[in-house]
């Protein structure tokens, strides 16, 4: 089992930046797609990003292509989430996310096997 915990949320004007990190323990020594998925009140949680166990490749969200950016250092069996341009819409609880790895992109929440608490986001007009 391996367990995430995500920090770096909290409060920002809108369009501030933030960057959000996901730190894996446990058992990480098997390779893992990550991602980073959101989720608003009333609302289903929805993928933001995505990134293969070697970095190389990395996936996004139509509505945050070219503000955010997915990155994971391997050594530090950390990943991050660097957010610019942020919008009152990208308001959210964010959660990081493993997965074996598998087809590409994985996009569906029900691909991955180990969630972290969340970290609160909120981006002020």
């Amino acid at each position: 089992q391996v367990q995430l915990v995500e920090s770096g949320g909290g409060l920002v004007q809108a369009g501030g930046s933030l960057r959000l990190s996901c730190a894996a323990s446990g058992r990480t020594a098997s390779p893992k797609t990550m991602a980073w998925f959101r989720q608003s009140p009333g609302k289903e949680r929805a993928f933001v990003a995505a990134i293969t166990w070697s970095g190389g490749s990395t996936y996004y969200a139509d509505s945050v292509k070219g503000r955010f950016t997915i990155s994971r250092d391997n050594g530090k069996k950390t990943v991050y989430l660097q957010m610019n341009s942020l919008k009152p819409e990208d308001t959210a609880v964010y959660y990081c996310a493993a997965s074996p790895p598998g087809g590409w992109p994985r996009v569906s929440s029900l691909n991955y096997d180990n969630w972290g608490q969340g970290t609160q986001v909120t981006v002020s007009s």
